[in-house]
């Protein structure tokens, strides 16, 4: 399915798994699968491959991160993801967390603002055969209601509060995860479900994460 030359990689890519992904909690073995499947650094600027497995945050540009792998796959496993899940991806950048997605979902929607990490992304998914991602072009906080609802919805980086908009796209028994980051303080991994029509949250883990662009806190005024 990918086409990945260097066996280095494969290398770094299952030391990741063991040392970054099952000693935090990651415990579902279709998250552990997605992780040791899918290539990191095809997912990421070529100047930034060589450190695709490290485990911090990386910087691919236009004040956006790729996230840190142990994050993504512990809201994975908290979204507790079915295969025939219909998932979306807000802030889905260069694809790497879609393309985790896409091994367990049915369809993923790919939301992304910036033009040229959409079209990174849309073929990379094309040139390794990846059909069930769909990549949309628009702004993350709308999100993407044409194709709603969903089950799983992911936001690839921390926001200050979760866009009522985008809740109201969540499926009955479906379930959000996001990192959820008040101002000054730590973020931490929130699970939003919708159940009877209600949507509550629990939160999960501290996760101290780059906030997706347009996701900040509002500045507040000092008179």
């Amino acid at each position: 399915m990918f086409r990945s030359d260097m066996m280095d990689y494969q290398i770094a890519r299952h030391n990741m798994v063991e040392n970054q992904v099952r000693t935090n909690k990651v415990t579902d073995p279709l998250v552990v699968a997605a992780m040791e499947e899918v290539p990191r650094e095809l997912f990421l600027p070529q100047d930034r491959r060589g450190i695709a497995y490290v485990d911090e945050d990386i910087p691919v540009g236009d004040g956006r991160f790729a996230m840190e792998p142990m994050i993504i796959a512990r809201l994975m496993q908290s979204a507790e993801i079915a295969t025939t899940d219909v998932a979306l991806v807000i802030g889905a950048g260069y694809g790497y967390s879609s393309a985790l997605l896409s091994r367990i979902a049915e369809t993923v929607v790919a939301v992304e603002s910036n033009a040229a990490m959409t079209a990174s992304a849309e073929k990379t998914f094309q040139d390794n055969s990846i059909d069930n991602v769909i990549v949309v072009e628009g702004d993350l906080a709308a999100g993407y209601a044409k194709q709603s609802p969903y089950n799983v919805v992911l936001f690839d980086g921390a926001v200050a509060e979760v866009p009522a908009a985008i809740l109201d796209q969540l499926s009955e028994g479906g379930r959000l995860v996001a990192v959820v980051r008040a101002a000054g303080k730590v973020g931490v991994a929130r699970l939003y479900e919708r159940e009877n029509g209600v949507v509550g949250y629990r939160d999960l883990f501290d996760a101290n994460i780059p906030y997706l662009p347009g996701f900040e806190p509002a500045k507040s005024f000092v008179f």
